[in-house]
């Protein structure tokens, strides 16, 4: 799985004009299941999204995780960050997790992200979304599991 992590001081997720998702303080995480990804590679993922040390500690150094503050996180599922762009100009996404499948992995990276003391909310997955983002640093930083 990969994910692409943004530390944010606000973020929400809009479906059709409608919210239908928001955190304050925290992650916005966008997500990606990748051909072959089980359900281990997203409790893995999930578990170094709790604890990867970006927040500010009171010296200001990035030395605090989102459970630490007590942060929340928005996560969105987003096939695209599969996207392969090494011949020509269309990216081809052919390593993205068939839909199915990425569903039910992103849904379990979510859940299991709750599970380690992360308040979650999640986007709607498939659909078009449009998502306002307040960048805090900005830090933005790509993991994979």
């Amino acid at each position: 799985m990969r994910a692409l992590l943004q530390r944010v001081s606000e973020a929400e997720v809009s479906v059709d004009g409608a919210v239908v998702g928001r955190c304050g303080a925290g992650l916005l995480v966008l997500v990606c299941a990748m051909q072959g990804d089980t359900g281990a590679e997203a409790d893995r993922l999930a578990a170094r999204v709790a604890k990867l040390r970006i927040f500010r500690d009171t010296e200001g150094r990035m030395n605090r995780s989102v459970v630490d503050i007590g942060g929340a996180a928005l996560v969105i599922s987003q096939f695209t960050l599969a996207a392969d762009t090494s011949r020509g100009n269309r990216p081809g996404f052919s390593a993205a997790a068939a839909p199915e499948d990425g569903r039910r992995l992103y849904e379990h990276f979510a859940a299991a992200l709750a599970a380690l003391g992360v308040p979650v909310e999640t986007g709607r997955f498939g659909a078009d979304m449009k998502v306002r983002l307040v960048n805090d640093g900005p830090v933005t930083i790509w993991i994979e599991s």
